[in-house]
């Protein structure tokens, strides 16, 4: 029989939830928009069941807030940082399934919450911010379920929904079924609950499913794009492994995570748990996945750890023992908050190693300068003008920035919207090289450069901003050839 559960430490983990999203509350209006934000706003208003890059429900819920909140990137992004509260509250009570009593709980949450990875996702609206809480979630209702298989319905109906915000949680949904195979408890496969809720997620997920097939399952091909170092936040096999103890946050975090995969190894009911680890590990390295795809699966090891670490913490000179405790997960909470949140003033950023480190920081500032220089091209372009850009970032910041103007762009769901209506306007060109450009336009001239004035390397800074008159054929036989999938 499974021992009842500690008890829950429901105040303190709830204190835990609230600093944490008030952290990221009081640092969201920092730097500005990320690319991707500006693109789910700009996309979502295009609704459909799926898009070539991810499932409906973050871009056509992002463009729905931005409207209700009027663009103040604060309220835009409170979301994100109540979401990463809630992770960090999870985090706690998948501790107390694994045992832990209410210190452990209130460590395993506090450690969760303030890892690099989840102040990451929880500064910005992202697909990943909600996936990250799904997942989370998702390991806590398998462990409820394996205990009362009713459970399971729950499980398959947040899967369901996981799956409509990213694919992901499918292969942490695989990863979790081949675990209980290989290494139990296998009584779940004699509950019909389990294949019931299988049934609910599938249900939910077919709308999007149904789009992908008829839309030649695009998904794919940008997973392969991905793989191939198509995305600013690819990684090869070394990087891929490289960056998975800055997930967790050292020191603290990837010494509990080892820790608790030793307990996990250890424990005949959980062990499946650390084996969900290694299956999605492999998943994940197999297909050439990005690094923090495997963030959810280190939370049941954090929590684990966190149970023999405060064991540890009241032994022997345990005042000295808390003080290096509480001054390690210190340590990992300001290095986290350095690198991933705005704390760095934008024009300090390039003497430091944060965009190095932290490749989405680059992508949220210099977003003025760059709509500066696209409006000093369309003065040289003359009325009737539209713009194309390369990438959806820059297409979301025109949209913002200058909506009476057209924009377009060739990259992932914005191809599918379609060139200019005027087939042979002229167009303020961004994000493509000019050698291709001759080929595809009559004429074209280099009006300025981009220069965010931060002396920062980003995706914009340093580009051409073109003007091309008289496409050849007219746009529509263009469009075919700016088609970019990552």
């Amino acid at each position: 029989m499974t021992p009842a559960p500690t008890p829950a430490a429901t105040r303190s983990l709830a204190l835990v939830a609230a600093a944490v999203a008030a952290l990221l509350l009081v640092t969201a209006g920092g730097y500005g928009p990320h690319r991707d934000e500006l693109y789910f706003v700009l996309v979502g208003g295009d609704p459909a069941w799926g898009y070539v890059d991810q499932p409906p429900l973050v871009p056509v819920l992002a463009h729905a807030w931005d409207a209700v909140t009027g663009g103040h990137l604060w309220l835009f992004r409170a979301p994100s940082a109540l979401a990463a509260g809630a992770t960090a509250w999870l985090g706690g009570l998948v501790a107390r399934r694994l045992g832990a009593g209410p210190g452990a709980q209130v460590l395993a949450a506090a450690v969760v919450g303030l890892a690099p990875v989840t102040l990451a996702v929880g500064h910005l609206v992202s697909t990943s911010t909600y996936d990250l809480l799904v997942e989370v979630g998702l390991l806590l209702l398998v462990l409820r379920a394996l205990e009362d298989p009713r459970w399971w319905w729950a499980a398959g109906l947040l899967l369901g929904v996981g799956l409509q915000v990213k694919t992901l949680p499918a292969l942490l949904a695989a990863s979790v079924v081949l675990a209980l195979l290989l290494a139990g408890p296998r009584h779940a496969f004699r509950s019909p609950h389990l294949y019931a809720a299988g049934l609910v997620s599938a249900a939910l997920w077919a709308p999007n499913l149904v789009w992908q097939q008829a839309h030649g399952w695009p998904q794919l091909e940008l997973a392969e794009s991905i793989a191939a170092g198509g995305s600013g936040t690819s990684a090869g096999l070394v990087e891929l492994w490289a960056t998975q103890p800055g997930l967790v946050g050292p020191p603290v975090g990837v010494v509990l995570a080892v820790v608790g995969a030793v307990r996990l190894a250890r424990s005949r009911e959980h062990r499946f748990i650390l084996v969900t680890w290694v299956v999605l590990a492999v998943l994940v390295t197999a297909t050439g996945g990005k690094p923090y795809y495997l963030a959810p699966a280190y939370v049941p090891l954090l929590a684990a750890g966190a149970i023999d670490a405060l064991v540890w913490a009241g032994r022997g000179a345990a005042r000295l023992r808390r003080s290096v405790l509480g001054a390690g997960l210190a340590l990992g909470v300001v290095v986290g908050a350095v690198l991933f949140l705005p704390l760095v003033p934008a024009e300090h950023l390039h003497r430091t190693p944060v965009v190095a480190v932290n490749y989405d920081a680059g992508e949220t500032v210099g977003w003025p300068a760059f709509v500066a220089a696209v409006e000093e091209g369309l003065d040289a372009a003359g009325p009737g003008a539209v713009v194309v850009t390369g990438n959806y970032g820059e297409a979301g910041a025109v949209a913002r920035w200058i909506p009476d103007v057209p924009v377009h762009s060739g990259h992932n769901a914005l191809w599918d919207l379609g060139p200019p209506a005027v087939d042979d306007a002229t167009a303020v060109v961004v994000g493509y090289a000019a050698d291709d450009l001759e080929r595809w336009c009559g004429s074209v001239a280099e009006v300025t450069r981009v220069d965010n004035g931060l002396d920062l390397d980003n995706d914009e800074q340093g580009r051409a901003v073109l003007v091309c008159r008289h496409p050849v054929g007219g746009w529509s036989a263009v469009w075919p050839r700016l088609r970019r999938l990552g």
